[in-house]
């Protein structure tokens, strides 16, 4: 597997500030400068530059001196940072963070000491560049230098009426402080609406001042926290007139040229509450002598190329939203409803044009050859999973079992090229937050993985890999999906982390998925395996979209492509175009609805767009789903659940419930024996006067003190044997990180 282009730590030679990062994170902040210069071949004058630096990174709060003249990575802030106000204090003193902070992370508590005489006072929004000098209860005494500007707010919060005329207060969980909002700058904003307003300059009775620009709903009605979300995102969620009105216009292609797919028995297998139907599958033995034991596979995908040409408003819309996004409640559509539940919806019993591709694997899995071709289909049967699976077992066949014992077989050969290919194989259970008809939350309940889930998954990757060898064979421009391998620094961390589990992550300079898969199954029988896989899942890099292709580390492919859902994801409508264009597939009207001759030159930028637009889905998906579970502990105060310790910082521990699966904070404030040291090195919170030590990975028994949905918190007091132990006020700390699979977007 090709990784991209890194800096090695080659020899003789005076190494970047990242590499001597890297090295010193891999001794375990174990060595010294001498075995630094021997490790990069540093001799002569470079061991002076080598001195200085190291000096550099100290001072930029990188490193730290330890004993004995070693150096070890620092947790601490740099003594000079931009320190940004997001709140203000009961007192209206500023709360600070610094301006890259992670907004899933506790804040370390910062004390702004007095500015320069000609400074402001700092409102919410500024941001300030400050002297940091540490103090000895872990926190900061910040001196201000001069401002350096504000960043443009909007907030999302809720409204209420005041006799001097309103106040809001605001969704971001850390946000504790109301905002003024003076009579004529409330709009039409009434008590309990949810709007989103824009922060103003200056203070009124203490407070930061606020501007409604616009209501979005009730903040009582359950439907509010997918709304927060989406506003938080910035996702576009409501489609021009003129967008609407050229989907409902849009009409069918005739037969034509196209294949002729009505009558082979095409099935779609999705969730029982799926809202779009994009691709279908079909299985049947090779009739080929020469494969024996080898499949004939069909998998059809709506054909959305026909209808969203390129530069047309349905195109430009799509590609501004790049994806469509899932809640619990609603599904923000990348494509109208007249399309995306219409026209390119494969519901039974229609005609409905289609991209598919044909492809014939042998007994093991392995692909032997594809085709590609625009046809109509008519869907056989809208199945579920759980049909799928029950038919499997001897329930009722929905359609002949012909069909489904057919896919079943061909998933099993897939299946061994899967193992033989080592794909990286995480075992990490998926959550469902299931509404009632009012939309309160009723539950948060597993997800079982079926076969019949894996075996679309399988369809889907095999016709993907296709789809990126006929481009490049076809030498198109092309889309990949690309999976970098772990990077170094993340690996060490890893390795860190699991050294407490008496868990060993080899040295390996090269790095694949096998040797993760060998180090899950020799845990797998352990307590704080599922622990494990979450850590290895953090470990990982981020998979994106790129015309440089350097293959998928986790589905160990040298080329791969999505093509499977072009009715949500733009990624995939690209490469339709490429395909329609390198086989000259396209309609021969204009608009042409293949990819334009310039494409390729903007693939990189289209790249980065794209990936960005799936990194704002997956966020605003995690945090409807954050806040859902919230709102579903809101209901169960003072109820007691088991639960995990699933991270640990200077604040405190972050505990997620076995059942559910929702997650809280439990401030060490609130922890018993006084206070708490916090060891980065083993992850730990140890109390030196009780001797208790908090360890990833422990079991642990909590009760809900406080739960808000609409700011995302929860707050759990530690119980120790059924005893509350904790009983403190409390402190200003966020729920934890979760990591959410989303279905087939490898």
């Amino acid at each position: 597997m090709a990784a991209r282009d890194k800096k090695p730590s080659g020899s003789n030679r005076l190494p970047d500030r990242d590499e001597l990062l890297a090295y010193i994170r891999e001794n375990d902040g174990d060595t010294v400068r001498r075995d630094m210069a021997r490790a990069f071949g540093v001799r002569g004058a470079q061991r002076a530059e080598l001195r200085a630096m190291l000096r550099e990174m100290e001072d930029a709060g990188l490193i730290e001196r330890g004993d004995g003249r070693k150096w070890r990575p620092s947790d601490r802030l740099p003594p000079v940072a931009v320190l940004e106000v997001y709140d203000l204090d009961e007192d209206g003193d500023p709360l600070l963070r610094p301006v890259s902070w992670d907004a899933n992370q506790p804040l370390p508590a910062i004390e702004l000491r007095a500015g320069p005489r000609n400074m402001a006072a700092p409102g919410i929004g500024d941001r300030i560049l400050c002297r940091l000098q540490p103090r000895a209860d872990d926190g900061y005494a910040a001196t201000p230098m001069r401002r350096v500007g504000a960043q443009a707010q909007n907030i999302v919060g809720v409204y209420r009426q005041a006799g001097d005329g309103g106040r809001i207060l605001s969704t971001e969980r850390r946000a504790r402080h109301e905002l003024f909002v003076a009579s004529g700058d409330a709009g039409e904003a009434q008590t309990g609406d949810l709007v989103i307003a824009e922060l103003m300059s200056g203070r009124r009775n203490g407070m930061a001042r606020a501007k409604v620009t616009e209501r979005i709903g009730d903040s009582s009605s359950p439907a509010a926290i997918s709304l927060i979300a989406i506003h938080r995102a910035g996702i576009p969620f409501e489609f021009p007139q003129s967008v609407i009105d050229a989907a409902e216009s849009a009409t069918p292609p005739s037969l034509g040229k196209r294949a002729d797919l009505r009558e082979t028995p095409l099935v779609t297998i999705d969730g029982a509450d799926a809202r779009d139907f994009d691709d279908a599958v079909f299985a049947e033995p090779d009739t080929d002598a020469e494969n024996p034991g080898g499949w004939h596979l069909i998998v059809a995908i709506a054909d959305v190329a026909w209808y969203v040409r390129p530069d047309s408003v349905i195109d430009r819309e799509a590609y501004r939203r790049g994806n469509s996004v899932y809640f619990p409640d609603r599904v923000v559509p990348m494509l109208p409803a007249a399309l995306s539940n219409g026209l390119c919806s494969l519901v039974p019993d229609e005609d409905r044009a289609c991209f598919a591709v044909d492809l014939w694997v042998n007994r093991d899995g392995s692909l032997l050859r594809h085709r590609f071709r625009r046809a109509l289909m008519k869907s056989a049967a809208r199945l579920t999973y759980e049909q799928v699976e029950a038919t499997r077992s001897g329930g009722n066949a929905p359609v002949s079992m012909a069909v489904i014992d057919n896919l079943y077989r061909a998933f099993e050969s897939l299946s061994r090229q899967r193992e033989q290919r080592g794909t990286l194989e995480l075992n990490l259970p998926e959550r469902k937050v299931i509404l009632d008809d009012a939309g309160v939350v009723q539950e948060i309940a597993p997800v079982e993985r079926l076969d019949s889930h894996r075996l679309i998954e399988e369809f889907m990757i095999t016709a993907n890999v296709a789809a990126a060898r006929e481009l490049i064979r076809l030498r198109q421009p092309a889309m990949f999906r690309i999976h970098d391998e772990p990077d170094r620094e993340k690996l060490q961390e890893l390795r860190e982390i699991l050294a407490e589990f008496g868990v060993r992550l080899p040295k390996a300079k090269i790095f694949r998925a096998t040797d993760f898969n060998a180090l899950l199954t020799k845990i797998s029988d352990q307590p704080h395996a599922r622990l494990v896989h979450e850590l290895v899942l953090r470990s990982q890099s981020q998979a994106e979209y790129n015309p440089e292709n350097i293959g998928h580390f986790g589905l160990g492919l040298r080329n791969y492509a999505h093509f499977t859902s072009p009715i949500r994801r733009y990624a995939d409508l690209l490469v339709h175009r490429a395909l329609i264009r390198g086989l000259q597939l396209g309609d021969n009207t204009k608009p042409h609805d293949g990819l334009p001759d310039d494409s390729g030159e903007k693939f990189p930028e289209i790249g980065e767009h794209i990936s960005a637009t799936e990194r704002r889905a997956v966020g605003a998906e995690r945090d409807a789903n954050d806040r859902y579970s919230a709102a579903f502990l809101a209901q169960h105060i003072g109820s007691t659940f088991k639960g995990v310790i699933r991270g640990i910082a200077r604040a405190g521990l972050f505990v997620a419930l076995d059942n559910s699966g929702a997650e809280g904070f439990v401030p060490a404030s609130r922890l018993p024996g006084g206070r708490y040291q916090f060891d980065a090195a083993t992850h730990t919170l140890h109390n030196p006067q009780s001797g208790i030590t908090y360890r990833l990975g422990e079991d642990v028994e909590v009760r809900v003190a406080e739960a808000d949905g609409l700011t995302s918190s929860a707050i759990f007091d530690l119980l120790d044997s059924g005893n509350q132990i904790t009983t403190r006020p409390r402190q200003n700390s966020g729920p934890a990180r979760k990591s959410k699979r989303r279905r087939r977007s490898k």
